[in-house]
């Protein structure tokens, strides 16, 4: 979704007879928006086609809507969680969802043993400790600590986590995600003036037909997980071409900026979904100003529920958050910093946290999980 990559051994036009050693191999379009969107072709040495499904259990569960609760502000300790671990397909825990986005945590401990497929939405993993290899059906993609991982819509993929420690936040788009209009030119390619360059992207590393000896691909859509089994491995490409393919992205490497006063967070913004707009906050220089007040200013957002996930540095706009806090500010209530937090951030010129917050249309709704570890004196502490 970044630009337009060819890989392996693709034919000189689409959708004619492509032959290796004589045999006829199979095409694969992965499409978007129908077939009005973005595009990428595959080329199979067999038919990438399931024999059979079946319902299995898999996966993570999100549950219906939850009760109406109190308007307030709202913080949730997930590093309090205690997270079940194994393959990334079964580890994540759901915390808080609308119709557009799923966001939840994960801790994985093993690798998937079976291939994905989610049919319901962009995955965006953001590694907050560990790392891994995605491999997919376009090739191997290594992610490391502080990269967001994007699989789109429909990969075929399995994760394998590195041995160790592994704590991931997990975004699940269900409208799709791209890169914020604005930063693009007429023509597509990223503006110079945007916060990121195309030599940011880290692509899948095409390695030609693979067979792991795994046979069983599961299927997501409609919020339940399907099992498909094939007589061969789906990895059996020998070249693509097209728009649509995983990616890695270093947080550290978004551009962020710093203006005489405060900035709102649309200039953070990195990706953009369905009712979404997810912001990196980086290390950085703030604003400069002689009378400057660096910390977010108390707003009003009538539009967007806001939350917060944290992952380290020092937030001069709260108290009590740690890495893995996830504050939920809903629309409808002003909310900024805390008490003494705008006066004290004045003379300030740099800041040193990190962390992935998401403006959303829609009111977010908690998990069991969410309310399990949610702080109850999080509201009270901003009188």
């Amino acid at each position: 979704m970044i630009e337009r990559v060819v890989a392996g051994e693709v034919p000189e036009k689409h959708h004619i007879a492509f032959r290796q050693e004589g045999r006829l191999l199979h095409e694969e379009c992965l499409t978007r928006e129908g077939f009005d969107g973005p595009y990428t072709i595959l080329y199979h040495r067999h038919r990438p086609h399931p024999s059979r499904a079946a319902p299995v259990e898999h996966g993570w569960k999100v549950p219906g809507e939850a009760p109406a609760r109190p308007l307030l502000r709202r913080h949730y300790k997930t590093q309090d969680l205690a997270l079940p671990g194994g393959a990334p397909l079964d580890a994540r825990v759901a915390l808080l969802h609308n119709a557009d986005v799923v966001a939840g945590v994960l801790a994985p401990t093993a690798a998937d043993p079976v291939y994905f497929a989610n049919g319901d939405a962009d995955d965006l993993y953001w590694i907050q400790q560990g790392g891994g290899t995605l491999r997919s059906v376009l090739g191997d993609l290594r992610f490391e600590k502080d990269d967001y991982l994007c699989v789109p819509r429909g990969v075929v993929h399995r994760l394998l986590p590195d041995p160790g420690p592994q704590r991931w936040l997990s975004l699940e788009l269900l409208g799709g995600l791209w890169l914020p209009r604005q930063w693009r030119n007429e023509a597509g390619q990223l503006r110079m003036d945007a916060p990121y360059c195309h030599r940011d992207f880290r692509r899948p590393a095409f390695r030609g037909p693979l067979d792991e000896g795994i046979r069983r691909t599961v299927v997501k859509r409609g919020g339940a997980f399907h099992a498909f089994d094939l007589p061969e491995s789906p990895l059996d490409v020998v070249g693509w071409d097209g728009s649509v393919w995983p990616f890695a992205f270093p947080i550290l490497r978004f551009q962020a900026r710093a203006g005489l006063v405060h900035l709102p967070p649309t200039w953070h913004g990195t990706f953009a979904g369905r009712g979404a707009l997810v912001c990196s906050f980086v290390p950085r220089m703030v604003d400069f100003h002689p009378e400057a007040i660096p910390c977010p200013y108390p707003h009003s957002s009538v539009d967007v529920d806001e939350i917060l996930f944290y992952a380290r540095g020092q937030f001069t706009s709260r108290r009590g958050v740690g890495p893995g806090s996830i504050s939920h500010h809903p629309a409808g209530i002003p909310h900024g910093p805390h008490p003494g937090a705008y006066e004290g951030s004045i003379g300030h010129r740099s800041t040193d946290e990190l962390a992935v917050m998401l403006d959303l249309a829609r009111p977010l709704s908690p998990t069991a999980a969410a309310l399990g570890v949610e702080d109850p004196a999080y509201h009270d502490s901003f009188s």
